[in-house]
């Protein structure tokens, strides 16, 4: 035994086990004796709360106590609403073939009513499946709540670490205490995430004798459109194995493309965006203030725009690049550098040497030309190909250059040539596991700044421009992930968790929790469960045709587009900078339950 005085209790020591949360080691940590006994002797001196205080901050304690607001359906009993069967969203005689058990089944809607029966005990499994998004510990502990409210002797077990915890029997029975301390909270800390897809049948085996070893009805899995693509091909064999086991999806991604007439938004992208333009706004007061810098941001987004484009409905910046509209217009790298050299140019006639420009994270892959380049690149030094051990037999980076310069179509090696050299390098850096360049790690901001100072420093030697430019460059991606949830996404997220419950109480699979008409006040919201298979296509992945849910890009002809295109030539000109401050969880509804402009825009909710 060791003695404590509670005065040097710090938080310091906390980590140096690595404590976080109090479930942590009371259930979650078993090597953390230390701790155990720390908590025991605390609470025998009645100073429990004193060691529970020093884990959490202020805002955490206070937050814990917020009540998700949620539909009026699901307050009472609930009855379940059937509507007309569904079709997928293209290559409906592909995706039939393909999913047998699960196409074509009708929506379905709950609404107030039923007989308020305690159904038989089920137990049922969680899974967080991807990159973390603000709102994802509300959706478990909806799904908990939910399960409890069905019948108290439900048990819900967390696999551990993403879809592997499944096959690899990593888990834990999420308890009343455990998921008490999650409530409210950023982050996928509770159970863990990962990307790891299960693909085989052997995998698919595994869970189900995972689930059967543990008795469990239903498996949840929280995740974006590839997560959620994977759900629907494990419920349609678990079907096709004669097993009664459930898979229900629930719609996750801050990128906000996984959305469509059912699905109105993804959780997270509410949250993540408020973040990020607290970050802009903040910037653009420097900016403001300083007037020396011109800041170059790169928001997260590789697959689409909808940060960009919330964030800049948001802030006004000067420049927001949308990665749909380039494709569209089949603009060229140079083109884009010329647009932006010249909203610069014409702030610094008006002797505003500073300015923000928004660089959506997969811009790169947009632009016709690039993608082209990108394509071949990854041809060419495909794993296991001769021409990618050639490369890597290159000493020098220069050597690497010229040897790829020499094995591009002219085009492209036209392309690669006119690239910094360090951008360059970076396109020819390690692939992804699926054999593609890994956008994330490509400064497309940096390469831009590069870019324009190269066209400025021309035009200067040319006699046709002066202007003073100096750049700062940023990448806002991680800061939004695991943010405290906003109103919004607390109150989506755990509404998408009762919905689940209730999707699996009444015998769905194949189906994904719906949360509809969020524009409104939240009792008004309509509780649904979507089938996955309606919102599928067919899209050609590694080289073959693969079914998966349609992602949903910015729509150049749809309410927000319209409302950003429509201002942005004033913002290019003016300082009409906004800031939006920090999230807002307490005040005036108008402010603290706000859903994001994108979503008023395209409810026709926004003036």
């Amino acid at each position: 035994m060791f003695e404590i005085q509670a005065g040097k209790f710090t938080n310091t020591f906390c980590e140096s086990w690595n404590i976080k949360r109090l479930s942590n080691f009371k259930y979650l940590r078993p090597e953390n004796e230390q701790f155990h006994f720390l908590y025991l002797y605390f609470a025998k001196n009645n100073n429990r709360q004193f060691f529970e205080d020093m884990i959490k901050s202020a805002l955490q304690t206070e937050r814990a106590k917020y009540a998700p607001k949620m539909p009026k359906a699901l307050h009472g009993n609930v009855k379940i609403v059937y509507g007309s069967n569904t079709e997928s969203v293209a290559d409906q005689e592909e995706i039939k073939k393909i999913f047998p058990h699960t196409y074509g089944l009708p929506l379905v809607t709950f609404a107030e009513g039923g007989d308020g029966e305690i159904l038989p005990v089920m137990n049922v499994g969680v899974i967080l499946s991807g990159g973390q998004a603000p709102g994802g510990h509300n959706v478990i502990s909806g799904l908990f709540d939910g399960l409890k409210k069905l019948n108290s002797e439900n048990k819900l077990f967390g696999f551990l670490g993403g879809p592997g915890g499944l096959v690899s029997h990593q888990y834990v029975e999420l308890t009343a205490a455990i998921v008490e301390e999650y409530r409210n909270t950023g982050g996928f800390d509770i159970i863990g995430s990962g990307r790891e897809k299960l693909e085989s049948t052997d995998q698919f085996d595994k869970g189900l004798d995972v689930c059967r070893n543990l008795n469990i009805k239903a498996v949840i899995v929280i995740g974006g459109d590839d997560s959620n693509t994977n759900a629907c091909i494990i419920a349609e064999y678990y079907l096709h194995k004669g097993s009664d086991i459930q898979v229900i999806g629930c719609p996750k991604t801050i990128d906000g493309d996984l959305k469509n007439e059912m699905i109105e938004t993804s959780f997270g992208f509410d949250t993540a965006c408020k973040v990020y333009c607290e970050l802009i706004g903040n910037i653009m007061r420097d900016a403001n203030s300083a007037k020396k810098y011109w800041h170059f941001i790169k928001l997260m987004g590789r697959s689409a725009s909808h940060i960009g484009l919330e964030c800049a409905l948001q802030t006004q910046p000067n420049v927001c690049l949308i990665s749909e509209e380039i494709a569209e217009n089949e603009q060229t790298l140079q083109q884009i550098v010329d647009d932006l050299v010249n909203v610069i140019s014409n702030r610094a006639a008006k002797g505003e040497n500073f300015g923000v420009a928004l660089i959506p994270e997969g811009l790169i892959e947009f632009i016709p030309e690039m993608k082209v380049l990108i394509s071949e690149l990854n041809d060419l030094l495909a794993e296991g190909h001769a021409t990618a051990d050639a490369f890597n037999a290159q000493v020098t980076d220069d050597e690497k250059r010229d040897y790829v310069i020499q094995h591009l179509a002219d085009e492209s090696s036209r392309v690669f040539r006119s690239l910094p050299k360090g951008i360059a390098k970076q396109l020819t850096l390690d692939r992804d596991p699926h054999g593609n360049v890994q956008v994330s790690r490509i400064e497309t901001e940096r390469l831009l700044i590069e870019m324009v100072e190269k066209r400025l420093s021309v035009l200067k030697r040319q006699g046709e421009a002066k202007v003073k430019f100096s750049a700062q460059n940023h990448f806002f991606g991680y800061e939004g992930r695991c943010a405290a949830p906003s109103n919004f996404d607390a109150d989506y997220c755990y509404s998408l968790g009762r919905t689940a419950a209730l999707l699996v109480a009444n015998g769905k699979t194949g189906y994904m929790a719906s949360v509809r008409n969020t524009t409104a006040p939240s009792d008004q919201w309509i509780a649904a469960g979507v089938p996955f298979t309606m919102m599928m296509n067919m899209e050609k992945r590694h080289g073959s045709l693969k079914p998966v849910i349609q992602k949903a890009l910015v729509r150049l002809d749809d309410a927000p587009f319209k409302a950003f295109a429509a201002k942005r030539n004033d913002w290019a000109i003016q300082t009409a900078y906004v800031y939006p401050g920090p999230i807002q969880y307490w005040g005036p509804s108008s402010v603290c339950d706000a859903t994001t402009k994108t979503l008023q825009l395209e409810q026709g909710k926004y003036a």
